[in-house]
């Protein structure tokens, strides 16, 4: 029986080797047809002959997958046989049919490296080697469908052995893969000046390690940006890189040749954290210090943990290789609160006076990509920033959306979201929009997804944050203002717990209880929000149902110096006889104005003054200020990163109560001010180990009197999934969330954070998307 079919396929089958391992299925099982990628980032399949034929195509299709794909559907629909007599790779067409997965940017793969270090290849040490299997991909496309010609590759044509490649169906790797190139026709290594000058160099490369070596900072131009390389090894060198860039403690990332540089640095705890080094995504993971480390105490000061990753380039490998240590601080190319720099202007503008040399190359970089982060939470994996290898994967929901979802995130570390079908497309981490050149960056991204989905903006819903003073909200309301389009607001804290649930794929089908935890987000009553229990009315929106007590915040620098916090708090539990402690334990010596910003302090407490603040974030600022572990807090959530890491379980302090929980108008309130003054009895006879000690009992406690309030929700009701959903910055906090999960376990609860997207705000447009299903606009 002579038959044919049509198959699409959804998922990620673009920009990973899919059309030549079809091609080449069709040749061994004899079927005539043809493939080809389509707009929506899909891949239609026609193919014709007999039953038999066509079984084994099926069967052998299922064997020979390219290792990085991913089919997520697929539609098979019976057609008429057309008489074709061949199998081709057909053009690829514009034409939507089913929107699929934008194809993230992979780590070079062990077959390309071993042909960059095999001196009888042609490709020896060629730095942007690359196959069907790996490289880059959103970095460098324009538009939809990946093919070359819409990719930055499309100047380089092929010579005469690239294009013998490409044509040869049996080469797996390189067969009709749109990014390969070699020495004789691919993109060429340059090194200059800070200030654009051309340095005369044979090998650029080699030269650039040795400025390295020498003491130089060089920028480096990847995949999705440039980095900023350095030595790690040497204090005058990482002072002068911070000076330079203003960045007075925040950790550097460092890149390792191999695993075995990386074990010089830190211990693999957990072991899968090995896995996760070398996995296809290259993520930045914060592991375990060792004592012996070499590195620098600058590069990471007050951390337990570095930030160390391995090469996903033949670039980065050759770079190291010509290094002494075979590792360096690899950093993002910007100056202080601005994006990534993605090209030479940039770089000769911005960071003449931060770099010395700049090794770049002549390949465009279309889309922007930072390095993911990725760290262990209570032995848990979690992301805390979603870039390169990971982004722009899709995340399914577990219900179908009513119509197109544009989300617009938050402010700081954000990304927002394209919703259609049940599909959720978390776009790149961006960064803080406070910055214009970085809300410029987010509205080009928006606008790349927007356009290559096919999102049709007047019949599309815009979803913002309630915060009425966030910049993502202006893009919002201009794409209304020109599309008519209805726009959604949507508070911080309930989307962190939804994007939670829909990155476990909790259908919102019943009654669920969350935490949401992070430095500040604007609530429901006007008073800044950030240590919210949250139930989850199904599909009828939220009711808040605890928090932790309101503190005084009497001025934006409050969270800069979180002294001020300490001795607010002091003072509206105290009065005056606050001002004899604040000088007892050194509150006044880490304020710049000391008593005077004490008492000007003092007079917004009386007067009133100030912002009523649940955050469990700026509570924390305020508990590291206290045990002096931070001063002044140089980036965004340093004071309880310090404190998280300062934290030992000495088991020397027996005695400290818990938090008592009480119920004021029906909601229950975790009464932090008054365990704040108990913890001033500690503090009398407490050396470095009572510190220690108590910063770790006081984050456990904190999620231990969420998790109480949580779990009395939980208890008697009907209608209620057993679980509690935890979201928000906070929530990589392990000490917190292991006494969430102690008290959860005591109860036989389950506690679920986030798996692949960022507990923080890089995530919270996923739950914004989410929200919709509860609206009918």
């Amino acid at each position: 029986m002579y038959r044919a079919v049509r198959i699409f396929l959804v998922g990620l089958v673009q920009g990973v080797g899919f059309r030549p391992t079809i091609n080449r299925v069709a040749k061994i099982t004899g079927v005539k047809g043809y493939v080809r990628n389509l707009g929506g980032s899909e891949v239609e399949i026609f193919i014709e002959g007999s039953q038999e034929s066509i079984d084994r195509f099926f069967r052998e299709l299922s064997r020979q997958l390219p290792p990085y794909s991913l089919i997520d559907e697929i539609t098979i629909i019976s057609d008429e046989p057309r008489g074709l007599q061949s199998f081709e790779i057909m053009k690829s067409s514009r034409e939507l049919v089913n929107r699929s997965m934008i194809p993230p940017d992979i780590a070079i793969c062990d077959e390309c490296l071993k042909e960059v270090l095999n001196p009888s290849d042609r490709r020896y040490r060629y730095p942007f080697n690359s196959c069907a299997w790996c490289g880059p991909r959103y970095s460098m496309i324009y538009s939809l469908p990946y093919d070359r010609e819409n990719t930055s590759m499309r100047k380089y044509k092929l010579c005469r052995k690239c294009l013998d490649e490409y044509n040869d169906v049996y080469n797996v790797r390189r067969h009709h893969a749109q990014g390969i190139s070699c020495p004789e026709d691919g993109p060429r290594l340059a090194l200059y000046t800070s200030d654009g000058k051309l340095v005369d160099s044979s090998d650029p490369l080699k030269d650039a390690a040795k400025l390295i070596d020498e003491g130089y900072i060089v920028a480096v131009k990847g995949i999705g940006g440039f980095h900023i390389a350095a030595l790690a090894t040497d204090d005058d060198v990482v002072l002068m890189l911070r000076k330079r860039k203003n960045r007075p403690t925040k950790p550097f990332a460092i890149m390792c040749l191999n695993l075995d540089i990386a074990s010089r640095l830190v211990y693999f705890v957990p072991p899968s954290s090995i896995d996760l080094l070398t996995s296809p995504q290259r993520p930045i993971v914060l592991l375990p210090k060792r004592h012996d480390s070499p590195v620098s105490r600058y590069v990471s000061p007050n951390m337990d943990v570095e930030g160390v990753f391995l090469p996903y380039t033949a670039l980065h490998y050759l770079l190291l290789m010509e290094t002494r240590d075979k590792f360096l601080i690899m950093t993002s190319a910007n100056i202080h609160g601005e994006p990534m720099c993605i090209d030479d202007e940039c770089v000769f503008t911005k960071l003449r006076g931060v770099v010395d040399y700049v090794l770049t190359h002549d390949r465009e970089i279309v889309n922007r990509v930072d390095d993911s982060v990725v760290r262990y939470t209570d032995g848990i994996q979690v992301i805390l920033r979603r870039g390169r290898g990971y982004a722009p994967k899709w995340i399914r929901l577990p219900i179908d959306l009513k119509r197109d979802v544009v989300a617009f995130g938050a402010e700081l570390q954000t990304a927002g979201a394209i919703g259609f079908n049940d599909k959720v497309v978390l776009m790149p981490y961006i960064g803080d929009l406070d910055n214009v050149d970085t809300l410029r960056d987010f509205e080009k991204t928006l606008w790349f997804f927007i356009n290559n989905y096919s999102i049709d903006l007047s019949k599309t819903l815009l979803v913002i944050d309630k915060h009425p003073l966030y910049a993502s909200r202006e893009i919002a309301y201009e794409i209304r203002k020109k599309y008519g389009s209805n726009i959604f607001e949507v508070q911080h804290h309930y989307a962190h717990i939804l994007s939670t649930l829909a990155d476990r794929g909790i259908d919102l089908d019943e009654n669920i209880v969350g935490i949401a935890i992070d430095g500040v987000g604007y609530g429901d009553d006007g008073n800044i929000w950030g240590g919210e229990v949250i139930l989850i009315q199904g599909r009828n929106g939220y009711r808040r149902c605890g928090h932790l007590e309101y503190i005084p915040i009497t001025s934006d620098r409050d969270s800069i110096y979180p002294a001020r916090i300490s001795s607010a708090i002091l003072i509206s539990m105290l009065g005056s006889e606050a001002y004899n402690i604040i000088k007892k334990f050194g509150l006044i010596e880490r304020l710049p104005y000391g008593e005077k910003e004490v008492q000007a302090i003092h007079n917004k407490i009386i007067m009133g003054d100030y912002i009523r603040c649940s955050s469990i974030g700026r509570y924390l600022d305020a508990v590291s200020a206290l045990l002096g572990f931070i001063t002044y807090r140089s980036y965004e959530g340093e004071p309880a990163i310090v404190m998280e890491a300062m934290s030992k379980n000495w088991n020397r302090i027996r005695d400290l109560e818990p938090i008592e929980i009480r119920l004021e108008d029906g909601v229950a309130i975790a009464k932090t001010l008054n365990y704040f003054i108990d913890i001033l009895g500690y503090l009398d006879r407490a050396d470095l180990m009572a510190k220690q000690e108590l910063a770790f009992r006081i984050q456990l406690e904190l999620g231990k009197v969420l998790a109480r309030i949580a779990i009395n929700e939980l208890k008697g009701r009907r209608n209620m999934k057993q679980i509690i959903a935890v979201g928000g910055g906070a929530s990589v906090n392990t000490y917190i969330v292991r006494g969430i999960r102690e008290v959860g376990a005591e109860e036989d609860i389950e506690v679920i954070l986030p798996r692949r997207i960022p507990p923080n705000d890089g995530g919270i447009a996923v739950g914004q998307v989410y929200a919709t299903i509860a609206v009918d606009i």
